[in-house]
């Protein structure tokens, strides 16, 4: 058992980070938190318009503060950004704070699950395929590197997902205090 405060979902874009996440948090009686609506809520702008006016690095410092600020408190399930691991901070402040959990899909199944996205920064390419892989091999080793879980959600729909996610964290995640609060 490898008890923490939080439950961290990290993936690439189209994993299922929001999807699973928002229903793993109604199985576990969790507050539920997306990093990148948080951080529009928080700003009043889209996670597009931040890059547009500030550039990655000026998006990327403010995914750190709210990254950190989510990471003090508990009992939430956490679906970051893609590209959350890119900071080593952000990395260890998630690892410190956090069971985390990868969610791997392939790039075939994101070209799928992303087909009608035109909001995503990163996916502004000529070729999104080529996109995709190369974000795959820069983020890929960092989610490894954190992980205290790796979740394959690629060939599940989000309710089989879901459970199979849920049955997993039985056998390796305890909620940091769960037993206190009991």
């Amino acid at each position: 058992m490898n008890p923490a405060a939080n439950l961290i979902l990290i993936g690439p874009m189209g994993a299922g980070k929001t999807s699973i996440g928002r229903r793993i948090a109604a199985r576990l009686e969790l507050r539920f938190v997306d990093a990148d609506a948080e951080l529009e809520g928080q700003t009043g702008a889209s996670v597009g318009t931040i890059f547009e006016l500030e550039g990655e690095a000026g998006f990327r410092a403010r995914e750190r503060a709210l990254l950190a600020e989510l990471c003090a408190g508990r009992d939430q399930v956490i679906a970051t950004g893609g590209g959350a691991v890119l900071d080593p901070a952000n990395r260890r402040e998630l690892a410190a704070h956090g069971f985390v959990v990868y969610l791997r899909t392939g790039i075939e199944r994101q070209l799928q699950r992303l087909a009608r996205d035109r909001v995503r920064p990163l996916l502004r390419a000529p070729d999104r395929r080529q996109r995709l892989e190369a974000l795959a091999a820069e983020r890929g080793p960092l989610y490894e590197e954190i992980a205290d879980l790796q979740f394959d959600s690629d060939h599940v729909g989000v309710a089989s997902a879901v459970d199979a996610l849920l049955g997993q964290l039985e056998q390796h995640w305890r909620r940091d205090g769960a037993e206190r609060a009991a």
